[in-house]
């Protein structure tokens, strides 16, 4: 005996064309008695249908090559006492651990009784059994072949389930991405060969809900031979073996092999196959599986099998079937969800999710001359709370409508906003003066004709890596430029646009640390009578000042609380800090007869607005007439209605009412009648141009107006002397100014009063 492989004669009976494989048992002995001994027991025996193949090695390197090339081994007899250092337990742990016979079985011949692997080793590298050579007759070597090589068998057959159910998890796992009907029907016939080892050639029919009669099948893909049947009705279908089967699947709701039904498949019992000369299963070679349910989706898949060794394992078709019958109902979920994710409901147009994700495929492709725009419908908010929002949907839906007629093919249209559309295509089919004239004739809604306009901002794309949220972000950055400067117009995003924005957000983050670390403070500018020079309130005007000692300018920092809506709790602030500094000063017999703060329109729009400043009141124990609320002329962009009935609750609470910068904002006079006012507030700009010809005008025509109209008149910005003496001679009642006091923080206030 030496350490080359040596093959007896069971080999002769390796199957043929007409017969299955041996099984292959490997012999590991230095002992040439042991190796004469299972050759006399082996020789001519068939075991559960299949002949053995025997290959007998001595402990060698040459036996450790073997090993690593022999995968189909079904049983390995190795010898446990052999005196070589890389035999007995060394050579087990290399078979198990470096080689990967994984399911081979391992059988020990040991020298006496005593020399068995303890409990731990048998575990540990999953051996069969032991035998010392004093119990190895010939029919015990028969009876230890029979017992291995059944474990065997369970053991392939239990890893090729879990292959074919890992498969399975995978093949669906791949499937879910597919949000296409036909596509996912196509990886089926994909998955299923593969499953089933064959050539793949099938078909799958699926019931198509639109055709008629209701409930009829069409082939929605086909493979092979198979593929010219693609698009047919399942009754159009030639008359074949194919289509009764398919008939009967679906007929049965079951899967059906030729035709029989599927056999059932004891796990564990060795089953040889059925064999009919080069065709294992006849003349029906052929699978149809049943996926669905019947009160959902379903398919039934048609397979040419004509090669397989073996019949299909019933229940891994089982498992298969509820796979992606669970698979299929889960894709139309998905499909639902996507068409929910990526749609408005509302006006059947895709969303800003859809649309972000095409401007993200159009940079990807390196896409050029596009143009992304998106438009506005201007003052929609305001009609949407005096008409109601079903009217403002029927806008909606009429303007998207009107927009969808006047772009041309090859353009896309979404809902990316409350009010906003976008619009994606070639910039010579994109003209935004178009798109804002499409609204130029009235809408209909509820058959009557109503007048709207729009505004546009848009870029262009470019390959600079931008993505497509940034791109958008751009386009939203021109049309807010737009609607503030340009309404009704349209205008092309500018770098400078953009840095303006990011300054923006940079204040926005610096103000919300500011507001959490107290930074921002109160100072109180004395008012006056002119014509007494008494003392009759103070304003209280919020400031902010960095960590490096720069102060912010108002007008910066306003419009940025305003717009992200801290201004809310800003103001809350200011106007309970300002109270509680007016208690103060009553306290110390200093307090004017009123304090005035700054009130924004997002403010007043606050439902909670009038019992925050009954609160305020209420704490620091003041009266209404206490306090004074500025308002800016920009109010006339609320509801009247809105206005009115907070207005007036105020007042009948005490609290007085100024129009503070008049004639700097809305041109319309008929609000001085409409709201309930106590004072107009002459703005400094129209004061400093006092001194110059003819710049009294508008100081005087406001002194007049207010006179006119029972209002108490102000002025703002008395620097010098000379103003408060034209302002005094005009009749202008009130005024304030650095020629009367700087704005001052509590301590100075407290101060300036004192020596008053």
């Amino acid at each position: 005996m030496h350490a080359e492989t040596v093959t007896s004669t069971a080999s002769v009976l390796r199957c043929t064309s007409a017969r299955p494989p041996a099984w292959r048992v490997l012999v590991i002995d230095d002992d040439p008695e042991v190796h004469d001994c299972i050759r006399s027991a082996f020789a001519g025996l068939d075991l559960f249908g299949r002949p053995l193949e025997l290959l007998h090695c001595v402990h060698g390197e040459s036996t450790r090559t073997l090993l690593l090339h022999a995968h189909d081994l079904a049983v390995v007899i190795v010898d446990l006492a052999s005196q070589d250092a890389a035999g007995g337990l060394a050579l087990v742990d290399y078979i198990r651990h470096c080689a990967g016979l994984r399911n081979t079985r391992l059988v020990m011949r040991t020298e006496a009784p005593h020399g068995a692997p303890d409990l731990d080793t048998l575990l540990r590298y999953d051996i069969s059994d032991y035998h010392p050579k004093s119990e190895l007759t010939p029919d015990r070597w028969r009876s230890i072949a029979a017992q291995t090589l059944q474990a065997y068998q369970r053991q392939c057959a239990f890893e090729a389930s879990r292959c074919s159910m890992e498969t399975i998890v995978c093949s669906s796992a791949k499937l879910l991405e597919e949000t296409e009907l036909h596509a996912f029907a196509a990886g089926v016939i994909t998955q299923l060969a593969a499953l089933l080892g064959v050539a793949g050639e099938g078909l799958v029919c699926v019931q198509d809900t639109t055709a008629t009669p209701s409930g009829s099948y069409h082939v929605l893909a086909a493979t092979g031979r198979f593929a010219g049947l693609l698009g047919l009705p399942m009754d159009a279908l030639p008359e074949s073996n194919m289509l009764r089967l398919l008939h009967r699947a679906l007929g049965a709701r079951r899967h059906v092999l030729g035709n029989r039904p599927m056999p059932c498949r004891t796990p564990g019992v060795l089953q040889p196959p059925r064999c009919c000369g080069d065709n294992v299963f006849g003349n029906d070679c052929a699978l149809a599986l049943y996926i669905g349910r019947p009160d959902d989706q379903d398919m039934v898949v048609f397979m040419d099998i004509a090669g397989l060794a073996v019949a299909p394992d019933r229940q891994l078709l089982d498992f298969f079937c509820v796979s992606f019958s669970t698979l299929l109902r889960n894709r139309g979920l998905l499909e639902r969800l996507q068409r929910h994710a990526y749609s408005d409901p509302l006006v059947s147009l895709p969303n800003r999710a859809r649309f972000i994700e095409k401007v993200d495929e159009c940079v990807q492709r390196g896409s050029e001359s596009l143009m992304l725009a998106l438009v506005d419908i201007d003052d929609f908010s305001a009609t949407n709370e005096l008409m109601g929002h079903r009217f403002g949907d029927r806008l909606l839906n009429a303007a998207a409508q009107r927009l969808a007629a006047a772009l041309p093919s090859g353009v896309m249209l979404a809902r990316v906003g409350p009010d906003t559309f976008g619009i994606l295509g070639p910039a010579h089919k994109v003209r935004p003066q178009q798109l804002l004239d499409c609204v130029r004739a009235p809408l209909s809604i509820n058959d009557m004709p109503h007048q709207v306009s729009m505004t546009c901002g848009y870029v262009l794309l470019s390959n600079d890596g931008r993505t497509g949220d940034d791109l958008v972000k751009d386009a939203t950055i021109a049309l807010k430029r737009a609607k503030r400067d340009h309404r009704g117009q349209h205008l092309q995003f500018a770098a400078p646009m953009g840095a303006e924005a990011r300054d923006r957000a940079v204040l926005l983050a610096e103000l919300r640390a500011a507001i959490e670390n107290a930074d921002l403070f109160l100072v109180y500018q004395p008012q006056v009578h002119l014509d007494t020079g008494d003392l009759i309130g103070l304003e209280a005007l919020l400031r902010w000042r960095t960590a490096d000692g720069r102060l912010v300018p108002p007008d910066e920092f306003i419009p940025v609380a305003e717009h992200s809506g801290l201004i809310l709790p800003l103001g809350r602030w200011a106007l309970e800090t300002a109270c509680q500094t007016l208690r103060e000063l009553q306290t110390a017999g200093l307090a004017p007869a009123r304090m005035a703060v700054n009130v924004s329109v997002v403010q007043l729009r606050d439902p909670g607005f009038f019992d925050m400043v009954c609160a305020a009141l209420s704490t620091n124990e003041l009266q209404g007439q206490h306090l004074e609320l500025e308002i800016t002329e920009s109010v006339v962009v609320l509801p009247t209605q809105l206005l009115q009935s907070t207005l007036n609750a105020l007042r009948a609470h005490g609290v007085t009412i100024a129009i503070d910068d008049f004639g700097t904002g809305y041109s319309s006079l008929s609000y001085l009648e409409q709201l309930p006012l106590d004072r107009i507030k002459i703005d400094r700009t129209f004061v400093q141009q006092l001194g110059a010809p003819q710049g009294g005008r508008v100081a005087e025509m406001v002194v007049q107006l207010g006179r006119k109209l029972g209002l108490q008149v102000l002025a703002e910005g008395i620097e010098d002397a000379t103003a408060w003496q034209t302002l005094q001679a005009m009749g202008c009642h009130d005024g304030q100014g650095y020629h009367i006091a700087y704005p001052m923080d509590k301590a100075a206030l407290m101060r300036w009063l004192a020596q008053a």
